[in-house]
C-alpha cells in the first residue's frame, strides 16, 4: 500500500553542505523528519556539486519517512556565475551589472531543461534571457532565432 503524503518542504541548500543548523533544521524538525538522516543522504547525493545552490523538494510521509528530489541550480545563480558577478542589479532597467553571450544562455537553458515548463530549446533560452534581463545582465549579440532568414 502506498504511504500517505502529509506535506512537502522546499529548500535551497548548497551541495554537499547540508547541516542541521537553520534554515534546514527548523524546516524539517517542524515536520518530524530525522534531520541528520536527510543531511547525510543529501550530502552523499550532491558530493559532485559541492558549493552550488540546489533547490530540493522533500516529500514527507505520515510515518515520518521522506523522499527528496534535487533540482538543477536556479537560473539566476547560473547567470551570476556566467557573468562573474556577485548579485543582480537593484535597478535592472537602468543599471547593467554584467554581460553574457547567447552561447552561455544556451548552455544554461540546456542544463535547466528538465526543470523548465517548456518543450523547445528556443523557448527555454527565452526564459533564461528574461531572467538575465530582470537581473540587469546584458546579452551580447543577436538571438539565434533572429538570424534565420525566411
Amino acid at each position: 500500500m502506498a504511504k500517505e503524503i502529509i506535506g512537502y518542504v522546499k529548500l535551497q541548500v548548497k551541495g554537499g553542505q547540508a547541516n542541521p543548523a537553520p534554515p534546514i533544521g527548523p524546516a524539517l524538525g517542524s515536520k518530524g523528519i530525522n534531520i541528520m538522516e536527510f543531511c547525510k543522504q543529501f550530502n552523499a547525493r550532491t558530493q559532485d556539486k559541492m558549493g552550488k545552490v540546489l533547490p530540493v523538494i522533500i516529500t514527507v510521509y505520515s510515518d515520518k519517512s521522506f523522499d527528496f528530489i534535487i533540482k538543477t541550480p536556479p537560473a539566476s545563480v547560473q547567470l551570476m556565475e556566467a557573468a562573474k558577478i556577485q548579485k543582480g542589479s537593484d535597478q535592472s532597467n537602468r543599471k547593467k551589472v554584467g554581460k553574457v553571450t547567447w552561447e552561455q544562455i544556451e548552455a544554461i537553458a540546456k542544463d535547466k531543461m528538465p526543470d523548465l515548463n517548456c518543450f523547445t530549446l528556443e523557448s527555454a533560452m527565452k526564459m533564461i534571457a528574461g531572467t538575465a534581463r530582470s537581473m540587469g545582465i546584458t546579452i551580447e549579440g543577436k538571438a539565434p532565432w533572429e538570424n534565420k532568414s525566411n
